[in-house]
């Protein structure tokens, strides 16, 4: 299965979070820690879904990139 995730940059740290799994999200001090930490977040929110005898979601999702000029 493959979630999309969303991965932002803040002034002192990146975020990420998994529009299709709420309260999906990871933060960290670098681009590659914060793939890394959602990735395991993932994997742990997937885990808790099934402990809990609840449905895992079918990633639904979508992105899609616009251009628009700035002038």
């Amino acid at each position: 299965m493959q979630y999309m995730v969303i991965i932002e940059r803040g002034p002192d740290s990146w975020g990420a979070y998994v529009p299709d799994l709420p309260g999906c999200v990871a933060a960290a001090e670098s681009r590659i820690e914060v793939v890394r930490l959602i990735r395991e977040a993932i994997g742990f929110h997937l885990e808790g879904l099934r402990a809990e005898g609840e449905a895992i979601p079918e990633p639904s999702s979508e992105i899609e990139y616009i251009d628009i000029s700035a002038a």
